[in-house]
């Protein structure tokens, strides 16, 4: 007979029982052998030095505890964001319906090879239209050469005074700090502005200026507008709808915010890339809360800049309160400017502002700024870089040369004055209050 047949059913039931044991006791003594390992390597120098007393283990790189946060790694990476040389300047100019000519010209007047530029022509412009704007950037000679100018292919509805105004802007914004690493400050100006002075006369006087500086006109909100833009809530049909509408007002109305406060001015600024990279990544949060929040704020163009400049500590010292424009209003209530003419033409070069609006289409003082304070007599207002022979009426700037020496004029000279007024201490203690 077979050993099976003979064997003890309840003896092979006890052996089943206690295979489990060995393989216990091994698993045992490993864990102590690693467990006593790791105690002595924790307590012992990494280099072979004496045991170190519990109490005064530090697991702290510094005395700094956000040395472990990433916001501390971004903060450190803008306090040595000292760029050096000359600087960039990365433009947008928008338009709508019949700017596209209108945008051109304002392209032209303030072009520098050294620059960055986008134009959106929104939703509103016939497909026709956008298509032309497009091929008369790709056509031109000096913008296939230098690609630096680009037309957004995705056009937007844009409501007058609405958010999608401020969606739009950081698009642009998000396409330039992904196409160009090199550029200083952004500049938003529209089919209806033009320079007072050249862009050499802009790049000379910033060239001595720190680059994280922020030219933003601003106050906080007081008083009516409190009342009558704060606690409003108004809907932007722009960002649901495929045609263009005037903004929706609700019925009702909400208290005021208590996390931050909130501050108004112009919409049209010169911005650093420090700050608006800041707005864009948003590592704190602050820029995506007070965006959410500007969604049905009305005039929101006016305000979310501002009020995340000024909540921020970081940056809240950076704000220049102006805008660099000159702007003639309505009296009374100055809440819409008025269009400029000859009239105004003293008034504009008295202000040391470089930029003026809002100009009518093909106002004659354009004309007159061209010829007396930008020297245009061809496609760009020259500078430094145009260095082809004018002779015979022969375009000058058909020719590049070095577009890091700069050839400033009067209009630097102007430009000076303003920001030595805008840089004076007194001026300053004026800064988001």
């Amino acid at each position: 007979m077979s050993m099976r047949k003979y064997m003890n059913p309840h003896s092979a039931r006890v052996f089943g029982d206690r295979v489990w044991v060995i393989p216990f006791f091994a698993s045992l003594i490993i864990f102590i052998t690693l467990f006593f390992s790791g105690i002595s390597g924790l307590f012992t120098s990494p280099h072979g030095g004496e045991q170190l007393p519990f109490d005064i283990i530090s697991f702290s790189k510094s005395d700094d505890s956000n040395e472990y946060f990433v916001e501390s790694d971004l903060k450190r990476s803008l306090e040595t964001n000292g760029r050096s040389g000359a600087p960039r300047l990365a433009y947008l100019i928008s338009g709508t319906k019949g700017d596209s000519h209108r945008m051109m010209r304002t392209l032209s007047a303030v072009y520098h090879p050294r620059n960055q530029y986008i134009l959106h022509l929104d939703l509103e412009a016939p497909p026709r239209e956008r298509l032309e704007l497009a091929s008369s950037v790709k056509v031109d000679p000096t913008f296939s050469e230098v690609e630096n100018v680009r037309v957004m292919a995705q056009s937007n509805l844009v409501t007058y005074k609405g958010p999608t105004m401020i969606a739009c802007t950081l698009q642009a914004i998000s396409i330039l700090l992904k196409e160009s690493s090199e550029w200083d400050w952004f500049i938003n100006l529209s089919a209806s502005d033009y320079p007072l002075m050249t862009q050499d006369d802009l790049l000379h006087a910033f060239s001595n200026l720190s680059r994280n500086l922020n030219f933003i006109e601003l106050m906080q909100i007081t008083g009516w507008k409190l009342n009558q833009r704060a606690k409003p809530i108004i809907i932007d049909p722009g960002l649901y709808l495929s045609k263009k509408s005037d903004l929706a007002w609700t019925t009702q109305r909400r208290s005021l915010p208590t996390s931050f406060k909130l501050f108004t001015g112009s919409a049209w600024v010169m911005l650093s890339r420090s700050f608006l990279e800041y707005c864009i990544w948003g590592w704190d949060n602050l820029p995506r809360t007070i965006l959410m929040y500007y969604t049905n704020f009305v005039s929101s163009p006016e305000g979310y800049f501002h009020t995340v400049i000024c909540n921020n500590e970081e940056f809240r010292h950076t704000a220049v309160s102006h805008d660099l424009h000159y702007i003639a209003w309505d009296s009374p209530p100055k809440q819409h400017p008025i269009s400029l003419s000859m009239k105004d033409f003293d008034k504009m070069v008295k202000s040391n502002a470089p930029f003026a609006r809002k100009f009518a289409r093909d106002d004659p003082v354009l004309d007159k700024i061209d010829k007396e304070l930008l020297g245009r007599k061809s496609r760009f207002a020259p500078g430094a870089w145009c260095i082809g022979n004018p002779e015979g009426g022969a375009d000058p700037c058909s020719v590049r040369g070095n577009d890091s020496v700069f050839k400033p004029g009067p209009g630097a000279v102007r430009f000076q004055e303003l920001l030595q007024t805008l840089l004076s201490e007194d001026f300053q203690k004026k800064q988001c209050t």
